[in-house]
């Protein structure tokens, strides 16, 4: 019986301390920066088209102008602080779930529908409900679809080497991410 000899395993060099597993953080976190700043501006077109353009007096009396008045930066910024949100998720979805886009995906799909639903609760004309529910719609998708591709260019793959693969750089679509 002979044995056979194993080939020498060469030492892996260790990941760049930018990655947290497969996750490039910094590419995450950045794009979860720039989807807040969409988000933003989506709530604030969404408020100035309604109030400006149709007459609609979205959280604020039409006395208040075409911006209105706290309510609409309260908007602004709720919609900013929920796209940093559900990057938080998303970057522990990514780092502990099997699926993660998936559960994501659901998780944002619910929440827009709550958002969509909550204004029918209120006092308001109709009018103002069916605005204030069509910015919370257009802010949902925006974060969902930015946030999904996102994570989609943040995702290092394993090589048969037992390596990384850097994520994609260009705006391609496709790819296995293995979900």
């Amino acid at each position: 019986m002979t044995t056979r000899r194993m080939p020498p395993q060469r030492p892996q060099p260790p990941p760049s301390r930018r990655f947290v597993g497969r996750v490039d953080e910094a590419r995450l976190w950045s794009g979860g920066g720039a989807t807040a700043i969409v988000a933003a501006l989506i709530a604030l077109v969404g408020v100035l088209i309604s109030r400006w353009l149709f007459l609609i007096p979205v959280l604020a009396p039409k006395s208040d102008g075409t911006y209105g008045d706290a309510h609409t930066t309260g908007v602004v910024l709720v919609a900013a602080g929920s796209a940093i949100v559900a990057t938080g998720l998303l970057n522990l979805l990514l780092l502990g779930t099997p699926r993660p886009l998936a559960f994501f995906g659901w998780i944002i799909a619910l929440a827009t529908v709550l958002v969509v639903v909550l204004p029918f609760r209120t006092t308001a004309p109709l009018s103002a409900k069916l605005a204030t529910a069509v910015i919370g719609l257009v802010i949902g998708i925006a974060i969902g679809t930015l946030l999904t591709g996102v994570a989609s260019r943040s995702i290092r793959s394993q090589r048969p080497d037992g390596g990384f693969t850097e994520p994609p750089l260009d705006n391609s679509v496709g790819g296995d991410l293995g979900y």
